[in-house]
C-alpha cells in the first residue's frame, strides 16, 4: 500500500503541519478545506497511522506524525532539487563550475563571488583549486577548469581569453628577527646582500615555466609548493621572499614581518601585478560562470 503514496499527499501533510490547521493548509495550497482533509485521510490510510489528533480545536501532530514530518520534508526538498536541476539542464545551466585560482589572488573575494553565484544558481556544484604559477593556465588548457584567475603577464596562450579584473600588490618581506631585517637601519640592501640569504620561492606544479626563474635573485633557495607554506617559512625566519600584500598586511602592521629596505624589488619593496579572469575561447561562459564573473567584479570594484 505504501507504493500508492503521492507527492501531493506529502505536500498537503507538510502544509497542514506547518500552518497549524486544515483551513490554513488549504489556503496555503489554494484548495478547499475538504480536499485537504481528504488528502490527509488517504495518507493516514496508506500509512496505517494517525498523523493528526483532531480531538481539540486545532489538529495537533501525533507522535507518529511528528516523527514522519522530517522525512516528508526531506523527500519534498529532494524532489524540488531534482526539478530545479532538470530545469537548469533545460536552460543550459552548468552542473558544475570549475575554477582554478592563482595562489597570489585573495581567496576571500573568490568565496564571496561564489556565494553570490550559488544564491542565483543553487543547483550548481563547485570545484575549486588554488595553484601557483602555471597551474591556472594549465587547468584551462587541459580542460580541468572552465575558469581561471591568472596573476601576471608570464603565462599566455592563444586559446585563452583574458579580462583584467584587478591588481595584486606583492611585497618583499622578511621576519622581524632575520639578519636582513636587523640591517634595515644601515642603509639600502643591495642585490648582493639578498643573494647572501635564503630566498623562499614557489615551485611550479606544471611544466609550463620550464627553466624560467621568476623573481629568483638568490642562488640559495627554499622551494615550496604553496603560498601558505611560503608565508609560514618567511614568518619563521628561514629566509626572505615576496608575498601578496593582502596576506601580510596584518603581519606588517603588528611587526612580525618587515619590508626589505631595498630599491631593487620595487618602490617600497612592492610591485603590482595585473590579475585576469581567463577562460577558453572555445568554451564561452555559461549562466553560472557569467554570474560568478559579475559577482567577482562587484567584489573587486572592477
Amino acid at each position: 500500500m505504501l507504493d500508492m503514496l503521492t507527492l501531493d499527499q506529502l505536500r498537503v501533510f507538510v502544509s497542514v503541519a506547518e500552518s497549524g490547521s486544515f483551513r490554513a493548509g488549504a489556503a496555503r495550497l489554494s484548495r478547499v478545506q475538504s480536499a485537504v482533509s481528504h488528502a490527509i485521510a488517504n495518507l493516514e490510510a496508506e500509512l496505517g497511522l494517525t498523523l493528526f489528533d483532531r480531538t481539540g480545536h486545532r489538529p495537533v501532530l501525533t507522535a507518529e506524525g511528528q516523527a514522519l514530518l522530517s522525512n516528508a520534508r526531506d523527500i519534498l526538498l529532494r524532489i524540488d532539487a531534482l526539478k530545479a536541476r532538470a530545469r537548469g539542464l533545460g536552460e543550459g545551466i552548468e552542473l558544475e563550475l570549475s575554477l582554478t585560482v592563482d595562489t597570489l589572488f585573495p581567496i576571500d573575494a573568490v568565496g564571496a563571488a561564489l556565494a553570490a553565484m550559488r544564491a542565483a544558481y543553487p543547483t550548481v556544484s563547485i570545484r575549486l583549486a588554488v595553484e601557483p604559477l602555471g597551474g591556472p593556465m594549465t587547468s584551462l588548457i587541459e580542460k580541468r577548469s572552465a575558469l581561471a584567475i591568472v596573476v601576471g603577464e608570464d603565462f599566455r596562450d592563444p586559446r585563452i581569453a583574458f579580462e583584467a579584473i584587478s591588481s595584486v600588490d606583492q611585497v618583499a618581506v622578511v621576519s622581524a628577527g632575520h639578519p636582513l631585517a636587523l640591517r634595515q637601519s644601515g642603509g639600502s640592501i643591495g642585490l648582493a646582500d639578498l643573494a647572501d640569504h635564503l630566498q623562499i620561492v614557489l615551485s611550479d606544479p606544471t611544466p609550463v615555466t620550464g627553466d624560467r626563474m621568476f623573481g629568483v635573485l638568490s642562488p640559495q633557495t627554499c622551494r615550496v609548493t604553496g603560498q601558505d607554506a611560503k608565508h609560514a617559512m618567511i614568518l619563521a625566519g628561514l629566509g626572505w621572499g615576496r608575498l601578496p600584500h593582502w596576506q601580510v598586511a596584518r603581519d606588517l602592521a603588528e611587526g612580525r614581518l618587515v619590508r626589505l629596505a631595498t630599491g631593487a624589488l620595487g618602490r617600497d619593496s612592492q610591485l603590482a601585478a595585473e590579475a585576469y579572469l581567463a577562460h577558453r575561447i572555445d568554451e564561452p561562459f555559461g549562466p553560472a560562470a557569467a554570474a560568478f564573473s559579475q559577482a567577482l567584479k562587484r567584489q573587486l570594484g572592477a
